[in-house]
């Protein structure tokens, strides 16, 4: 992978560019550290409504024409907003990459935040968080991370809290896109073909380069506290509830040591990623107590959590919980081998090699990747990957997966 190219705009907002010859489309990629992680209570929901307020339109851009304008020329548009961060991308062909650029950075960077929008979007808004709570396993998930991140603004929905969202206003939205999007906190990332784009001239002229420089704003919002997961159980019956489950929930470390995460991805790969991982060929191949079981690492800055779900008839619940509890006590007390680790790298390294190859993924990790002041090579993760073995697995992470240290929810047909 070529290196990225690192720049900054005269007001100190980062830009990274890569170029990717063989990719069909370019990727604009704009990434802010504003996701509902740092909402203070008042402000529950407001991350997540200010990117749908984003697409009602700008002072140029009427409701709806940015995405016609898109469309019109070749690409298309998402957003998500996360616990630490929210972005906007585009995909486009390359002639129309400094159209669309303008387009994007006037929509985000600029919204209008009309109130008859503003109304309308909150019941659009509200109706989302409405299905969420009418889902049995999206309620049992979001009562696991309320109880496991104990107060945390990991343990809150980002969709946000009813009566909040009841009452925000567009002026308080505004405050909260002036406080959290600016140049400090905000980075702009261009992968695919970009040979002849040069963007830095338009980009000095644009919104972007407009945003107030760290130096002559008060003090950034201060950062979301530290996780501190609370280990222990709970269990909740759920009308509909279709299947029984098993939740548990586990702290690494945050995303900032990145090694780390590879390590982490490589111990959930082992234990549940494919039939001979050590709890599917346990509890679903040899057992037959689950429908599914799937561990997953959730990279996070204030702390990554490994979530574990297991889909079983409620009578097996307590053997579910054993077996799971016997596995990684197992797992506690001798290290994976080496065949078992080379299985893992393999299936890990193939799944961030195929990431590389789209022009989309490769804006993301770059464009994440300097947000957060992480500038390594595209193919250094690699090289972590390799640092990994059984027994350094052992030392460092296994012991953060004990049962011991794990919140445990069972979640039951009522």
């Amino acid at each position: 992978m070529p290196e990225p190219r690192l720049s900054s705009l005269s007001n100190g907002t980062n830009l990274v560019q890569i170029n990717l010859p063989q990719a069909p489309v370019v990727c604009l990629d704009l990434w802010c550290r504003a996701g509902s992680a740092w909402e203070n209570e008042a402000e529950s929901g407001l991350a997540h409504f200010l990117e749908h307020m984003v697409f009602k339109g700008s002072q140029t851009l009427e409701a709806g024409e940015f995405d016609l304008q898109v469309e019109a020329l070749g690409g298309n548009s998402n957003a998500a907003t996360g616990f630490d961060d929210v972005h906007y991308h585009v995909l486009i062909t390359p002639e129309a990459a400094p159209k669309a650029l303008d387009l994007l950075l006037d929509l985000v960077l600029q919204p209008r935040l009309d109130a008859a929008d503003f109304a309308m979007e909150r019941q659009v808004v509200l109706e989302e968080l409405a299905q969420s709570e009418d889902q049995p396993e999206e309620v049992a998930f979001q009562e696991l991370l309320r109880q496991a991140c104990c107060g945390h603004a990991y343990g809150l929905p980002i969709l946000g809290r009813r009566e909040a969202l009841e009452a925000h206003t567009p002026a308080a939205m505004a405050a909260f896109h002036s406080r959290h999007y600016r140049a400090d906190r905000c980075c702009l990332a261009l992968a695919g073909p970009l040979a002849g784009l040069d963007l830095l001239e338009q980009l000095q002229a644009s919104p972007l380069a407009q945003l107030p420089a760290a130096e002559i704003l008060a003090a950034p919002p201060p950062s979301p506290s530290p996780l501190q997961l609370q280990p222990g159980q709970a269990r909740l019956e759920l009308p509909r509830l279709e299947a029984a489950r098993l939740l548990m929930a586990w702290q690494l470390p945050g995303a900032a040591d990145q090694d780390a995460v590879m390590g982490g991805d490589l111990l959930t790969t082992l234990l549940a990623e494919g039939r001979r991982s050590r709890l599917v060929e346990r509890l679903r191949e040899r057992l037959r107590l689950v429908e599914s079981i799937d561990l997953d690492l959730n990279v996070l800055e204030s702390g990554c959590l490994v979530l574990l779900e297991a889909v079983c008839e409620a009578e097996q619940l307590s053997a579910v919980e054993q077996e799971v509890r016997r596995v990684l006590l197992e797992l506690q007390e001798s290290p994976p081998g080496e065949l078992e680790m080379q299985r893992a790298r393999r299936l890990v390294g193939n799944g961030y090699r195929f990431s590389l190859e789209v022009a989309g993924s490769v804006a993301a990790m770059v464009g994440n990747s300097n947000l957060w002041q992480r500038r390594h090579n595209l193919q250094q993760p690699l090289s972590w990957l390799e640092g990994w073995d059984g027994q350094r697995l052992s030392r460092e992470l296994i012991p953060l997966l004990h049962p011991d240290r794990a919140f445990s929810l069972q979640a039951v047909p009522a």
